[in-house]
């Protein structure tokens, strides 16, 4: 067996409900604050010091950012007894974020990549050579890879979340900081503007 990757000896034949798993709560609401953190002051700055570009063209921008983050926010991973699959929401645009199935039979191994980051990343390979994604921020993660472990006989117990809630935890905070001194400068440039 290769060092690299975990492969499945035979697929399980354990039965079990479909299970539902979304983002982290955490990390949603974390995401979606520091993106508020960091594009709400733009409009009020805008208009503060006489920019060329309208606030009313920032405004519009911010609203679609909002909602292009918000739609792969609302990622859900659906583990079935067919397969796994990743989808969003139907008024999501298909072109811009596609999911995927993928049937339990035809996932041969899990592979490790290592991140720019330092963290490690898993692939399924399938039976065709192709890598999908393992979603790794998911709440339930251990039920999840507990799941795939049920049904591939991949031995899971060294897979790990990408990332710790203490890290998002840390990364709100600031956030939380950062929207206080978003509230200083809006009030400022509007003081500014008048």
């Amino acid at each position: 067996m290769s060092e690299n990757s975990i492969e499945s000896p035979s697929s399980s034949t354990a039965t079990f409900e479909s299970a539902t798993f979304r983002l982290s709560p955490l990390i949603r609401i974390t995401l979606l604050s520091l993106y508020a953190a960091l594009t709400i002051p733009l409009p009020f700055l805008s208009e503060a010091t006489a920019s060329t570009v309208p606030s009313n063209l920032l405004w519009g921008g911010i609203a679609v950012g909002a909602v292009g983050l918000y739609g792969v926010l609302c990622e859900r991973v659906i583990a079935s007894e067919k397969g796994i699959q990743v989808t969003y929401p139907n008024w999501f645009p298909h072109w811009f974020r596609k999911g995927w199935f993928l049937p339990w039979t035809e996932i041969k191994a899990l592979k490790p990549r290592s991140t720019g980051q330092g963290g490690l990343v898993y692939y399924f390979l399938s039976q065709s050579g192709e890598a999908y994604l393992l979603p790794m921020r998911v709440a339930g993660f251990a039920k999840l890879v507990g799941l795939v472990e049920a049904k591939t006989g991949i031995d899971t117990r060294y897979v790990r979340p990408l990332s710790q809630p203490w890290m998002y935890l840390i990364l709100l905070g600031f956030t939380l900081l950062l929207l206080l001194v978003d509230a200083w400068t809006i009030v400022t440039a509007i003081g500014l503007k008048n």
